[in-house]
């Protein structure tokens, strides 16, 4: 069951952490074929993954059960 509207289920952190994980990768593969080289910058990846991550839960946290942004529960 999804969760309702301003409430967040241990789903919601899984899905987030698979997200910032997802969109990390993609962020360090995507830099490294532009500078041709892989370089990893710590702070760059984790400001990456904490911001992607706080995106779709509050994405989610605004969110109510049926996929409706910003309405309540009917």
């Amino acid at each position: 069951m999804q969760s309702t509207f301003l409430t967040l289920n241990s789903k919601d952190f899984l899905k987030g952490l698979v997200v910032a994980v997802l969109t990390t990768v993609i962020t360090i593969v995507y830099t490294s074929i532009q500078a041709g080289s892989l370089e990893l910058d710590w702070k760059s990846i984790g400001l990456t993954a904490l911001s992607s991550a706080l995106a779709y839960i509050m994405k989610n946290l605004f969110t109510n059960s049926t996929g409706e942004m910003l309405k309540k529960e009917a």
